[in-house]
């Protein structure tokens, strides 16, 4: 029934819009509303014909369905939702293209942040709100198993979502392969690289920061065409998601502003 068994966090979703029962989710989808996913209670009967229209017309969007336990959501919608829910994203995505659009409009080389399995919304929002200040021209997440424009994350994005183009894509990996083909240099946030700030990081560039727990997955890092290493004095051998990201959107940032560092008067 599902096209994801995905734990739903509840820290993640508990602020967001939920749109709850048969009729009202129907709707929501017709209207063509922004809709993050579509939530089915796993003991729902969904061959009947109402969830299967239901669940057809979220397949038709590209919109995730995901299957939740009944006392999931039961919690998150207050128990009245006869068994499904939509959970609607706080903006709409944009394309790829409007991201590369945004930078030819500032005549600038495109610079996008690329988050790998981001789930905390709060770093997400920290992220957007970081790359738009720093003069980034997009953010790309996952579609799976990493969080969504919520309104968790809209909130921790200060405002910053939107002017910020987010677009989210199938396959992370892939979609690397795209952007170096447009003539973008690929670089990720992780251990055992090069020094943030030794590195050309001027002209057309991608960065990838990898999610709280695993970091940049193993697939994602090979496409990738250098790792950059902040350095770890303490005992402490990682750094938040969102903190981390930004140290190095702002290397980045002076290097394209022609900043010049200390050591280089």
């Amino acid at each position: 029934m599902s096209d994801s068994k995905e734990t739903i966090n509840e820290k993640t979703e508990k602020h967001s819009d939920l749109i709850t029962g048969r009729n009202a989710v129907t709707e929501a989808l017709r209207s063509g509303r922004p809709i993050e996913s579509l939530l089915v209670a796993r003991s729902a009967d969904s061959s009947g014909r109402s969830f299967g229209q239901i669940i057809a017309m979220a397949r038709e969007r590209n919109i995730t369905v995901k299957e939740v336990s009944p006392a999931k959501l039961d919690a998150m919608c207050g128990g009245s939702h006869q068994g499904i829910a939509a959970l609607t994203a706080v903006h709409e995505y944009a394309d790829i293209g409007d991201i590369f659009s945004l930078a030819e409009s500032r005549g600038e080389a495109p610079f996008i942040i690329l988050c790998d399995g981001i789930v905390d919304p709060h770093n997400l929002g920290a992220i957007i709100r970081t790359a738009e200040a720093a003069g980034a021209h997009g953010v790309i997440i996952p579609k799976r198993r990493a969080v969504g424009l919520t309104w968790a994350v809209g909130k921790a994005s200060a405002g910053a979502l939107e002017y910020m183009p987010v677009a989210r894509v199938a396959n992370l990996s892939a979609c690397i392969e795209d952007l170096k083909k447009r003539g973008l240099w690929i670089y990720c946030a992780d251990m055992d690289g090069r020094n943030w700030c030794e590195g050309d990081l001027t002209g057309a560039i991608g960065l990838v920061i990898g999610g709280e727990d695993s970091g940049v997955s193993r697939l994602v890092r090979e496409k990738c065409d250098g790792v950059l290493s902040l350095p770890m004095k303490g005992s402490i051998n990682s750094l938040n998601a969102s903190v981390a990201c930004a140290i190095v959107i702002y290397e980045i940032t002076r290097q394209r502003s022609g900043i010049a560092a200390k050591n280089d008067n």
